[in-house]
Formats: structure tokens, sequence, C-alpha cells
């Protein structure tokens, strides 16, 4: 088994997510602004608890998976960021890559966090996956995730038609 990792920035802790964080994440997920370029729909708990258990899985089988993004002053969990394999049902896939993903509960968006949580991710993982290429899928609305995505490296190759919305599609 994969031991996770645990990153510190100068503002951030990525750590692996815990069983305790469970209520604290079930309410991150509920908020509407959150989840609206992320599906649309909050998960319920019972999907909550699917993803924090998914997340577990990722590390064990494939060396990588999800970080909690907890900020170090406050000590509050504010989001998560990492990679996944998901075998997407779509074209062009993501399966195999190291796929990016970032969420950053809404009150703390705008203050630089996602990108300095998601380039501590892309440093460890190209140390850890030399050569593997990445990628992520981003909502074609999402402009603040649009711009993260590409100050972190990732170029756009094009766009993604994923559970029929319209995403573009990067890699790095």
């Amino acid at each position: 088994m994969t031991m996770i990792p645990t990153l510190t920035t100068e503002r951030l802790l990525l750590r692996g997510h815990r069983l305790d964080d469970f209520d604290e994440f079930t309410a991150i997920w509920k908020q509407k602004d959150l989840v609206r370029f992320i599906g649309g729909e909050s998960p319920t708990r019972e999907q909550v608890w699917a993803r924090l258990l998914r997340y577990a899985g990722m590390w064990h089988h494939l060396g990588f998976g999800f970080f909690a993004v907890e900020e170090r002053e406050s000590g509050r969990l504010i989001g998560e960021v990492g990679f996944l394999d998901l075998h997407r049902d779509m074209s062009p896939t993501t399966e195999g890559t190291l796929e990016a993903g970032w969420s950053i509960t809404p009150p703390m968006q705008g203050k630089g966090y996602a990108t300095e949580a998601v380039s501590a991710a892309i440093a460890w993982a190209d140390k850890q996956f030399a050569g593997r290429r990445m990628t992520c899928i981003v909502d074609l609305e999402n402009t603040p995730s649009l711009r993260i995505a590409e100050k972190v490296g990732f170029r756009r190759i094009g766009e993604v038609n994923y559970k029929d919305k319209l995403n573009a599609m990067f890699e790095r």
C-alpha cells in the first residue's frame, strides 16, 4: 500500500483524507457554488462517504489520489486536489493518465489557494511519475479553473463531451 505523502506549501497542508474529515467534507460538498461546475448537484452524504473511500482505494491501487487541502494558519479544511483515473466514458480519454482535479470551498476561492495546491501536487507527481502524461478537463464556463490549468502548465488540446457537458481538455 502506498503511503499518502503530506505536502507543505507556504499556506497549505496537503494530506491524506481521514475518516474524521467526513462531516466537514460533507458540508463542503453541499455548497452549490462548489458543485455547479462539477456535476451541478451536491452529492448526498452517502456519495461523499463513497468519494472518501474511493480516494483511499486510488492511493492503494494506483499510487496516487486526492489530497485533503488544509489551510495551515487556521487548520481548516478548504478543499481537495490531486489525481485520479476514473476510466471516464468519453473520447478522447484521460484513461491511463494522471488526471488532475481541484476544488476549493467558495469562501476561500480567489486567494490563490487552488494554484498553490495544484502546483504542489504536480511537483510531487513529477518526481513520482516522471514522464507520465497529465491531463485535466474543465467546464468551459468555469473561467477561474481554466486560468488555473494554464497557470500550472497545462495546455489546452481541445474539447471533450462528458456527461452531455462540453469541457476543455488539457495536458501537461
